[in-house]
């Protein structure tokens, strides 16, 4: 690599790449960023047993949320047996 090629960087688009080494490595690190967020996203989504567990707190929550109205219409229902045999 000569001199030239090493200050002034490679050719992108055409074009030579003028950024400050600063800004190289500003570039770099949120390259590194993203690629982090990409990794732990990636990590999430192949995570069985996580995923089977947030499954598992839905179903739950959702059977809680409907046992209320549940039993409030067999207590009625219950309620209207007795008033009807009286």
């Amino acid at each position: 690599m000569d001199e030239a090629t090493r200050t002034s960087g490679p050719e992108v688009d055409g074009q030579q790449d003028q950024r400050s080494p600063e800004e190289i490595r500003a570039d770099i690190e949120e390259t590194r960023r993203e690629l982090g967020d990409t990794v732990e996203e990636l990590a999430a989504k192949t995570d069985v047993k996580a995923k089977a567990h947030e499954k598992a707190d839905e179903i739950k929550r959702s059977a809680a949320d409907k046992r209320v109205p549940i039993i409030a219409g067999v207590a009625i229902a219950v309620v209207a047996i007795i008033l009807i045999r009286r």
